[in-house]
This record gives C-alpha cells, sequence and structure tokens, in this order.
C-alpha cells in the first residue's frame, strides 16, 4: 500500500512539476524600417501672368440691373422642393383643411410660371384603418388636392394622382403626432 500512495504521489509531483513548465515564445520580428531619400526640392520659377483691366460702362450696369428686377421671380428647380411641400389632412376626411391651403397656393404659383412642369399628386394615409379602406382615402385625398390646383387655374392634364394607402409612411412612430404626419397630399414633379 505504501508503493501505491508513493507511486502515485510520485507521479502527481511529475505532472505538476510538467504542468508549471514555462513555455518561451520568441517575440514576433519587428518590420523592417526602409529608408527612403527624398528627391531634392526644386523651386520653378512660374511667370506671373498678366492681368487684364475690364472696364464696363455704367449704363450697361444699370441695364443689366434693369433687366434683373424686370424678370419674374422663379425659383431655380433646386428650390422647387420647398415649394412642393405635403398638404395634410385630418383623420379620415380628404377634405382640404385652411392650414393646407397656402400650401397649395404656392404649388399653384409655382405651376403657373413654370407651364412645362407637371406633377403627380401621391395620397397617403396613416395606418388605421384596412388597406383598401386606405387605398379609396388616398385616392380621395389626391384627387381633393388636384381638384383645388385646378380651381386656381392648373391645367388638369398637367395633374396626374396615384394612391398608396398606408404603404409608404413617412413617419413610423404609433401616435397622433406621427400619423398626422402620413395623412397628406404628397408632390412629385414628373416633368420640366
Amino acid at each position: 500500500m505504501k508503493k501505491i500512495s508513493l507511486s502515485i504521489l510520485m507521479i502527481s509531483l511529475m505532472f505538476f512539476a510538467a504542468g508549471c513548465a514555462k513555455k518561451y515564445v520568441a517575440p514576433p520580428p519587428e518590420p523592417k524600417k526602409e529608408t527612403v531619400k527624398e528627391a531634392p526640392k526644386t523651386e520653378k520659377a512660374v511667370p506671373k501672368e498678366e492681368v487684364k483691366e475690364v472696364i464696363v460702362p455704367a449704363e450697361k450696369i444699370r441695364e443689366s440691373d434693369a433687366a434683373k428686377k424686370e424678370a419674374p421671380e422663379v425659383p431655380a428647380p433646386e428650390d422647387a422642393s420647398a415649394i412642393f411641400r405635403d398638404a395634410l389632412f385630418d383623420y379620415d376626411k380628404y377634405d382640404i383643411r385652411n392650414d393646407a391651403r397656402p400650401v397649395l397656393d404656392k404649388i399653384a404659383s409655382y405651376l403657373k410660371k413654370n407651364t412645362k412642369v407637371k406633377t403627380l399628386i401621391e395620397g397617403h394615409c396613416d395606418e388605421r384603418g384596412t388597406n383598401d379602406y386606405n387605398l379609396a382615402l388616398g385616392e380621395k385625398r389626391a384627387k381633393a388636392a388636384k381638384d383645388y390646383l385646378v380651381s386656381l387655374g392648373i391645367s388638369a392634364a398637367r395633374l396626374s394622382t396615384i394612391t398608396y394607402g398606408e404603404e409608404k409612411p413617412v413617419c413610423t412612430d404609433h401616435d397622433e403626432s406621427c400619423w398626422q404626419k402620413n395623412r397628406r397630399a404628397h408632390f412629385v414633379v414628373t416633368e420640366k
């Protein structure tokens, strides 16, 4: 029994001693640094260009200023996005609200000045209601916006409508302030 105990003790010590041995891990070699010689800088004298003075008669300046004042202010195409804002609607309604009238008036004014512009009017709804109901309501909203613009003198041929119902929300929260943003007629310039 003593021999077995002593054997077990010796084997245990051997394993313990073997397990504690530290292994040497060589550090990775440092990358070689290459020396790069810079090319000598050479400065070349650049000849100065001659500056020519242009004299414009005062009456030409006055004429161009007068032409600017007489020209009607037509927003640049990139400014059209500021004009073509959404007209918002009340819940379950497609009547033009009082706060949507100035938005539609600005759009009509822009379209009168830019007679080649055609517009697509998208009708949108919030997420409440069935898909079929919201598609029908979106169509009524787009048509109401179109009818209002036609009443302001815009040709119906320049305005087309489409309904998306609740399919393209601008806000995905589930509260009244978000739903209000989704109940809208949205305007897209289709041709210039």
